[in-house]
Parts: structure tokens; C-alpha cells; sequence
């Protein structure tokens, strides 16, 4: 594996973890109601960053390879709709706008995944946490919108 190869996905995957940082959770989230196994929060920082530790090692692996068009394809896609979820869901504040993303973040890490273990065994068993974590996460954002029926997105045009 190229480390530079390594650090350029490793780049793009910490870009795209970036939004948590421009939408912080804050007291809105904390308002809002939640299942009882919501995991806790200190989770989510270190799922992300084990996550995309191992899907910039699965790109890095993979990218070289002949025949890695459609994997390649996959991870980008990924990475965007990754990237797009938090400021739907945060940002606007749109827990129902936020679904679709999700269900497109969800199929595109499933390809990933599927593009990815066709290529190598390692780049593919990488995607499976994040599959499974991707998985979580799109139950909860379905738990949220089910809990909190009446909230509403953010009003842009009143900010």
C-alpha cells in the first residue's frame, strides 16, 4: 500500500468528518427525543475515526489495482453523501430530508463494500464496520424522525 495513496483518501475521509465539526450536536440534539439504545456520545467521535482510518486503508489498497474503476466509484460516492448527511441532519436541522441521504449513503457504502472485497479480502473486511455502523445509524435516523414528529427545519429564511 502507497502511504501517499493512504494519506490522500485518509485526507478526503477527515474532510468530509469535517462537517461535525461546522454542525455541532449542541442543545437542539440534546432536545430532541431519542431511542434508549442511542449509543452514548463520546462513541461517535471514536467510531468515525476508526472508521475512516480503515475505509482510507481500503481506498489506498484498491486504487492501484486494475479494475478498480466501479470501487473507486463507489468510495466517492460514499464519502459525498457521508459529507452531505451531517449538515443535512445538523445543520438544517431536517430529520426528514435526512432519510434519503442516509438510505443513499447506506447503498453506496454497501458498494463500496461489495466493489471493494471483489478486489482485496482486507479493503473489503474494512467496509464492514462502517456497513455495520452505517446500518446503526440509519435505524436511529428513523427513530429520530418517529420520536419527533413535530420538529421542524431549521428556517432559513427567519436566521
Amino acid at each position: 500500500m502507497d502511504i501517499y495513496l493512504f494519506l490522500v483518501f485518509l485526507g478526503a475521509t477527515f474532510g468530509a468528518g469535517a462537517t461535525g465539526a461546522l454542525f455541532p450536536t449542541g442543545a437542539w440534539y440534546e432536545s430532541l427525543r431519542k431511542p434508549s439504545w442511542v449509543p452514548p456520545n463520546w462513541l461517535f467521535p471514536v467510531a468515525w475515526t476508526s472508521i475512516y482510518l480503515l475505509i482510507a486503508f481500503a481506498g489506498a489498497r484498491v486504487a492501484p489495482l486494475e479494475g478498480s474503476a466501479f470501487a473507486m466509484a463507489f468510495w466517492a460516492l460514499q464519502i459525498a453523501f457521508n459529507a452531505l448527511w451531517t449538515p443535512v441532519f445538523f445543520g438544517l436541522r431536517n430529520l426528514r430530508a435526512s432519510i434519503p441521504v442516509m438510505a443513499c449513503l447506506w447503498c453506496a457504502v454497501l458498494g463500496a463494500t461489495i466493489t471493494h472485497w471483489q478486489l482485496d479480502i482486507w479493503a473489503g473486511l474494512a467496509f464492514v464496520p462502517y456497513l455495520a455502523w452505517v446500518s446503526v445509524a440509519a435505524v436511529l435516523n428513523l427513530a429520530m424522525v418517529r420520536l419527533n414528529p413535530d420538529q421542524k427545519p431549521l428556517d432559513l429564511a427567519n436566521s
